[in-house]
């Protein structure tokens, strides 16, 4: 019997996941501004002297709670995927020290032929919540949960282009995430990629630098975040950026060569 026939998904609704107090410095804050697109000659994200942290480097300090499930045995954590994302900014972070942090699972949906967990983290700087779809761990008698929500309508109002580095994936690896198929192509073949693809987290977080820049506002001033994996996107590609509103409220989708990379995606930035 595996972990997950033991214990039916439902059952994990609620469940502490722990407390974990991380600690960091701005060396940490800069390469992970870089490995999202930050350039050398955007000081205030990669000079310690004035350094702003970026808010989605929130989502690198709080990744092993996800993992803390998977490895509890909620899922197989070899066909789980990260269906989506969400990031509440409560302060900013700070450029370095320690921060403590409590997780938990939230709801937990049934799909049917699968389930879908949120995990949620906590503290004083931010809330985030992850989705995990887990094929084969549905039809526990659960709710379905929400659909996702309805693609805006009309004309994008604000589009760029979000270009990646050949070196993304490896750069953002060395923030805490190193599944292999972000760098071995072996790996990435064997989930049906013909190559290494970036990790969604990193192109979710990369996606606000281009946005905030066609908004005429700084990517250090982001205070909301959500978005859907829809379909990988690959170090060196360069995708296509859609957005309906302004800094206070905006819908976005990634588009990649004609299909949506992130779906759902919503930003909203402090002015």
């Amino acid at each position: 019997m595996t972990a997950v026939e033991q214990k039916s998904a439902g059952a994990w609704r609620g469940v502490d996941l722990g407390t974990r107090t991380v600690s960091y410095d701005e060396r940490d804050a800069i390469l992970y501004a870089l490995a999202v697109g930050a350039k050398a000659t955007d000081l205030d994200l990669v000079m310690e002297d004035r350094l702003r942290v970026l808010p989605t480097f929130a989502l690198t300090l709080a990744q092993w709670a996800p993992d803390e499930l998977g490895q509890r045995g909620a899922f197989d954590m070899k066909t789980a995927l990260h269906g989506s994302q969400e990031l509440k900014v409560l302060a900013p972070l700070p450029r370095s020290g320690e921060v403590t942090l409590e997780a938990s699972v939230g709801e937990v949906w049934d799909k049917g032929a699968a389930a879908v967990f949120e995990v949620k983290v906590e503290c004083e700087y931010f809330v985030a919540t992850w989705s995990l779809f887990a094929p084969g761990a549905g039809g526990f008698g659960g709710e379905r949960g929400p659909s996702k929500p309805p693609a805006p309508e009309g004309e994008a109002n604000v589009t760029a282009q979000l270009e990646t580095a050949f070196n993304v994936a490896a750069l953002y690896r060395l923030t805490g995430d190193r599944h292999h198929i972000h760098i071995d192509p072996a790996a990435a073949a064997g989930i049906g990629q013909p190559r290494p693809i970036m990790h969604g987290l990193c192109t979710l977080a990369a996606s606000t630098l281009p946005l905030a820049k066609e908004l005429g506002v700084h990517p250090a001033d982001l205070t909301e975040l959500q978005g859907r994996f829809a379909a990988p996107v690959f170090p060196g590609d360069t995708a296509e950026l859609k957005a309906w509103g302004d800094a206070s409220g905006l819908s976005f989708e990634l588009v990649r060569e004609g299909k949506s990379a992130i779906s759902g995606g919503y930003a909203v930035f402090a002015k």
